[in-house]
Protein backbone atom coordinates (compact mmCIF):
# COMPACT_ATOMS: atom_id res chain seq x y z
CA UNK A 1 0.00 0.00 0.00
CA UNK A 2 0.61 3.51 -0.02
CA UNK A 3 4.62 4.76 1.14
CA UNK A 4 5.03 5.49 4.99
CA UNK A 5 3.98 9.46 5.04
CA UNK A 6 4.27 11.25 8.62
CA UNK A 7 0.41 12.12 9.64
CA UNK A 8 1.73 14.86 12.01
CA UNK A 9 2.78 17.59 8.81
CA UNK A 10 0.11 19.19 6.59
CA UNK A 11 0.24 17.14 2.86
CA UNK A 12 0.54 19.47 -0.16
CA UNK A 13 -1.89 16.80 -2.09
CA UNK A 14 0.64 17.91 -5.19
CA UNK A 15 -0.15 14.06 -6.80
CA UNK A 16 -3.87 15.15 -7.06
CA UNK A 17 -4.92 17.12 -9.83
CA UNK A 18 -6.67 20.59 -8.43
CA UNK A 19 -9.81 21.17 -10.58
CA UNK A 20 -12.11 23.64 -10.37
CA UNK A 21 -15.91 22.33 -10.83
CA UNK A 22 -18.50 24.03 -11.79
CA UNK A 23 -21.86 22.03 -11.51
CA UNK A 24 -25.41 23.09 -10.93
CA UNK A 25 -24.14 26.90 -10.77
CA UNK A 26 -21.70 26.15 -7.78
CA UNK A 27 -18.05 26.07 -8.08
CA UNK A 28 -15.70 24.05 -6.04
CA UNK A 29 -12.17 22.33 -5.82
CA UNK A 30 -12.08 18.74 -6.24
CA UNK A 31 -8.72 16.95 -6.27
CA UNK A 32 -8.48 14.34 -8.26
CA UNK A 33 -6.10 11.22 -9.00
CA UNK A 34 -5.61 7.74 -10.49
CA UNK A 35 -6.92 5.95 -13.36
CA UNK A 36 -10.22 3.37 -13.28
CA UNK A 37 -14.13 3.72 -12.59
CA UNK A 38 -14.75 6.66 -10.22
CA UNK A 39 -15.00 7.16 -6.58
CA UNK A 40 -15.88 10.17 -4.47
CA UNK A 41 -14.21 10.42 -1.16
CA UNK A 42 -16.06 12.95 1.02
CA UNK A 43 -14.27 13.99 3.94
CA UNK A 44 -14.95 14.04 7.64
CA UNK A 45 -14.90 17.30 9.53
CA UNK A 46 -12.56 19.75 9.92
CA UNK A 47 -11.75 18.78 6.48
CA UNK A 48 -8.94 16.62 3.80
CA UNK A 49 -6.69 16.19 6.23
CA UNK A 50 -3.38 14.09 5.45
CA UNK A 51 -5.43 11.08 7.15
CA UNK A 52 -8.52 11.57 4.66
CA UNK A 53 -5.37 11.70 2.02
CA UNK A 54 -3.90 8.58 2.86
CA UNK A 55 -7.10 6.79 2.65
CA UNK A 56 -7.70 8.47 -0.91
CA UNK A 57 -4.02 7.28 -1.94
CA UNK A 58 -5.33 3.37 -1.18
CA UNK A 59 -8.30 3.62 -3.17
CA UNK A 60 -6.38 5.06 -6.27
CA UNK A 61 -3.63 2.11 -5.72
CA UNK A 62 -6.83 -0.06 -5.88
CA UNK A 63 -7.14 0.87 -9.13
CA UNK A 64 -9.01 3.76 -9.22
CA UNK A 65 -10.07 7.66 -9.92
CA UNK A 66 -10.69 9.17 -7.05
CA UNK A 67 -12.88 12.52 -6.69
CA UNK A 68 -11.86 14.18 -3.52
CA UNK A 69 -14.26 17.52 -3.15
CA UNK A 70 -12.88 20.26 -1.01
CA UNK A 71 -16.32 21.06 1.10
CA UNK A 72 -14.97 22.51 4.17
CA UNK A 73 -11.27 23.32 6.16
CA UNK A 74 -8.05 24.09 4.74
CA UNK A 75 -6.68 20.89 2.41
CA UNK A 76 -4.48 19.63 3.38
CA UNK A 77 -3.82 20.92 6.69
CA UNK A 78 -3.52 18.94 9.95
CA UNK A 79 -6.57 19.10 12.31
CA UNK A 80 -5.98 21.38 14.99
CA UNK A 81 -8.21 22.84 17.53
CA UNK A 82 -9.14 25.86 17.13
CA UNK A 83 -9.31 25.89 13.24
CA UNK A 84 -11.06 23.08 12.92
CA UNK A 85 -14.25 24.13 15.84
CA UNK A 86 -14.49 27.02 13.59
CA UNK A 87 -14.27 25.03 10.60
CA UNK A 88 -17.01 22.83 12.12
CA UNK A 89 -19.25 25.99 13.41
CA UNK A 90 -19.52 27.54 9.66
CA UNK A 91 -20.46 24.03 8.17
CA UNK A 92 -23.49 24.01 11.26
CA UNK A 93 -24.69 27.35 10.05
CA UNK A 94 -24.03 27.36 5.76
CA UNK A 95 -27.03 26.94 3.55
CA UNK A 96 -24.89 23.88 1.97
CA UNK A 97 -25.49 21.67 5.04
CA UNK A 98 -28.68 20.60 7.05
CA UNK A 99 -26.36 19.69 10.66
CA UNK A 100 -29.29 19.71 12.84
CA UNK A 101 -32.19 18.48 10.70
CA UNK A 102 -33.32 14.87 11.40
CA UNK A 103 -35.74 14.33 8.13
CA UNK A 104 -34.15 16.95 5.68
CA UNK A 105 -31.57 15.96 3.17
CA UNK A 106 -28.59 18.39 2.52
CA UNK A 107 -28.63 20.29 -0.31
CA UNK A 108 -25.38 19.89 -1.38
CA UNK A 109 -26.22 16.00 -2.12
CA UNK A 110 -27.53 17.87 -4.96
CA UNK A 111 -24.13 18.80 -6.13
CA UNK A 112 -22.46 15.70 -5.41
CA UNK A 113 -24.79 13.39 -7.33
CA UNK A 114 -23.89 15.82 -10.38
CA UNK A 115 -20.19 15.03 -9.10
CA UNK A 116 -20.86 11.13 -9.65
CA UNK A 117 -22.28 11.90 -13.22
CA UNK A 118 -19.50 13.85 -14.23
CA UNK A 119 -17.16 11.64 -13.06
CA UNK A 120 -19.16 8.21 -14.52
CA UNK A 121 -18.96 10.54 -18.08
CA UNK A 122 -15.42 11.30 -17.53
CA UNK A 123 -14.39 7.73 -16.17
CA UNK A 124 -16.34 5.47 -17.58
CA UNK A 125 -16.77 1.90 -16.33
CA UNK A 126 -20.22 0.80 -15.12
CA UNK A 127 -20.83 3.04 -12.28
CA UNK A 128 -19.59 5.19 -9.57
CA UNK A 129 -18.79 4.82 -5.56
CA UNK A 130 -18.81 7.16 -2.62
CA UNK A 131 -17.42 7.25 0.78
CA UNK A 132 -18.62 9.91 3.22
CA UNK A 133 -17.66 10.27 6.60
CA UNK A 134 -18.69 11.76 9.91
CA UNK A 135 -20.27 15.28 8.58
CA UNK A 136 -20.40 13.90 5.17
CA UNK A 137 -21.50 9.98 6.29
CA UNK A 138 -24.69 9.95 4.51
CA UNK A 139 -24.31 12.02 1.62
CA UNK A 140 -22.87 8.36 0.20
CA UNK A 141 -26.30 7.41 0.51
CA UNK A 142 -28.06 10.73 -0.62
CA UNK A 143 -25.98 9.58 -3.71
CA UNK A 144 -27.73 6.81 -4.71
CA UNK A 145 -30.48 8.68 -5.88
CA UNK A 146 -28.13 9.36 -9.21
CA UNK A 147 -28.25 6.23 -11.43
CA UNK A 148 -24.51 6.05 -11.77
CA UNK A 149 -24.01 5.28 -8.26
CA UNK A 150 -23.47 1.70 -7.60
CA UNK A 151 -21.30 1.56 -4.18
CA UNK A 152 -22.29 3.63 -1.22
CA UNK A 153 -19.97 3.51 1.74
CA UNK A 154 -21.11 5.33 4.63
CA UNK A 155 -18.84 5.96 7.95
CA UNK A 156 -19.54 7.07 11.35
CA UNK A 157 -22.48 9.23 10.13
CA UNK A 158 -22.66 12.22 12.35
CA UNK A 159 -25.78 14.37 11.42
CA UNK A 160 -28.11 15.43 12.70
CA UNK A 161 -25.93 16.52 15.37
CA UNK A 162 -28.78 16.66 18.09
CA UNK A 163 -30.60 13.92 17.64
CA UNK A 164 -28.85 10.07 18.10
CA UNK A 165 -31.44 8.18 15.89
CA UNK A 166 -31.95 10.96 13.27
CA UNK A 167 -30.55 9.73 9.21
CA UNK A 168 -30.34 13.28 7.86
CA UNK A 169 -32.28 12.26 4.71
CA UNK A 170 -35.81 13.63 3.49
CA UNK A 171 -37.96 10.06 4.29
CA UNK A 172 -39.20 10.34 0.27
CA UNK A 173 -35.67 10.23 -0.74
CA UNK A 174 -35.25 7.60 1.97
CA UNK A 175 -37.50 5.51 0.52
CA UNK A 176 -36.48 5.87 -3.13
CA UNK A 177 -32.68 4.78 -2.64
CA UNK A 178 -34.74 1.52 -0.88
CA UNK A 179 -36.50 0.85 -3.78
CA UNK A 180 -33.62 1.22 -6.08
CA UNK A 181 -31.46 -1.04 -3.26
CA UNK A 182 -34.16 -3.97 -3.74
CA UNK A 183 -34.61 -2.96 -7.86
CA UNK A 184 -30.71 -3.38 -8.68
CA UNK A 185 -29.96 -5.92 -5.82
CA UNK A 186 -27.34 -3.28 -4.31
CA UNK A 187 -26.06 -2.63 -0.44
CA UNK A 188 -25.07 0.09 1.31
CA UNK A 189 -21.56 -0.64 3.51
CA UNK A 190 -21.52 1.23 6.96
CA UNK A 191 -18.72 1.65 9.75
CA UNK A 192 -18.88 2.80 13.12
CA UNK A 193 -16.82 2.31 16.29
CA UNK A 194 -18.75 0.76 19.00
CA UNK A 195 -18.49 3.26 21.44
CA UNK A 196 -18.60 6.53 18.95
CA UNK A 197 -20.00 9.41 20.70
CA UNK A 198 -21.42 11.62 17.58
CA UNK A 199 -22.43 7.88 16.01
CA UNK A 200 -23.89 6.14 18.55
CA UNK A 201 -26.00 2.91 17.86
CA UNK A 202 -29.36 4.28 17.60
CA UNK A 203 -28.23 6.33 13.64
CA UNK A 204 -27.08 2.43 12.42
CA UNK A 205 -30.42 1.07 14.18
CA UNK A 206 -32.54 3.50 12.84
CA UNK A 207 -31.29 3.13 8.99
CA UNK A 208 -31.37 -0.96 9.74
CA UNK A 209 -35.01 -0.19 10.34
CA UNK A 210 -35.26 2.25 7.26
CA UNK A 211 -33.29 -0.06 4.98
CA UNK A 212 -33.24 -3.52 6.05
CA UNK A 213 -30.80 -6.17 4.68
CA UNK A 214 -29.52 -3.59 2.34
CA UNK A 215 -27.97 -1.70 5.26
CA UNK A 216 -24.64 -3.79 6.04
CA UNK A 217 -23.89 -2.27 9.37
CA UNK A 218 -19.82 -2.95 10.49
CA UNK A 219 -19.24 -2.39 14.62
CA UNK A 220 -15.64 -1.63 15.63
CA UNK A 221 -14.16 -2.08 19.22
CA UNK A 222 -13.08 0.91 20.66
CA UNK A 223 -10.02 -0.89 21.69
CA UNK A 224 -8.97 -1.13 17.92
CA UNK A 225 -9.34 2.59 17.85
CA UNK A 226 -5.98 4.54 16.59
CA UNK A 227 -4.87 6.38 20.70
CA UNK A 228 -2.77 8.79 18.54
CA UNK A 229 -4.26 11.07 16.69
CA UNK A 230 -4.33 14.85 15.42
CA UNK A 231 -5.21 17.42 17.97
CA UNK A 232 -8.91 18.18 16.59
CA UNK A 233 -9.29 14.37 17.36
CA UNK A 234 -7.95 14.18 20.69
CA UNK A 235 -9.45 17.41 22.28
CA UNK A 236 -12.71 17.46 20.21
CA UNK A 237 -14.11 14.03 18.77
CA UNK A 238 -12.52 12.55 21.87
CA UNK A 239 -13.81 9.17 21.48
CA UNK A 240 -13.24 6.56 18.92
CA UNK A 241 -14.50 7.84 15.92
CA UNK A 242 -12.79 7.72 12.32
CA UNK A 243 -12.48 4.13 10.89
CA UNK A 244 -10.40 4.93 7.80
CA UNK A 245 -8.26 7.95 8.51
CA UNK A 246 -7.28 9.38 12.22
CA UNK A 247 -8.55 6.46 14.26
CA UNK A 248 -7.04 3.75 12.19
CA UNK A 249 -4.00 1.71 12.80
CA UNK A 250 -2.31 1.14 9.79
CA UNK A 251 -0.84 -2.27 10.91
CA UNK A 252 -1.51 -6.27 9.56
CA UNK A 253 -4.20 -7.76 11.34
CA UNK A 254 -5.76 -4.85 12.62
CA UNK A 255 -9.50 -4.11 12.07
CA UNK A 256 -9.02 -1.38 11.07
CA UNK A 257 -7.26 -2.28 8.16
CA UNK A 258 -9.94 -4.85 7.48
CA UNK A 259 -12.61 -2.25 7.45
CA UNK A 260 -10.88 -0.77 4.86
CA UNK A 261 -9.77 -3.75 2.79
CA UNK A 262 -13.30 -4.81 2.51
CA UNK A 263 -14.02 -1.36 1.41
CA UNK A 264 -11.66 -1.76 -1.37
CA UNK A 265 -12.88 -5.15 -2.41
CA UNK A 266 -16.78 -3.66 -2.28
CA UNK A 267 -15.60 -0.89 -4.62
CA UNK A 268 -13.76 -3.69 -6.80
CA UNK A 269 -16.83 -5.81 -6.96
CA UNK A 270 -19.09 -2.85 -7.82
CA UNK A 271 -16.96 -1.11 -10.06
CA UNK A 272 -14.34 -3.49 -11.55
CA UNK A 273 -11.44 -1.53 -10.43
Amino acid sequence: MAASQNMNEDDSLDDFDQRRITLDGATKVVHVTGVGPAVIVMAEMPGISPHVARFSRWIREAGFTVYMPSLFGRDGAVPQVDEGIATFRRACVSAEFRAFAANESSPVTQWLRSLARLAHGECGGPGVGAIGMCFTGNFALAMMLEPSMLAPVVCQPSLPIDNPAGMNMAPDELAAVRERLEREDLIVMAYRFEGDRHCRAQRFAAFTEALGERFVARVIPDSAANPDTPPFFEKVVASPHSVVTAHLVDEAGQPTIAARDEILSFLACRLGG
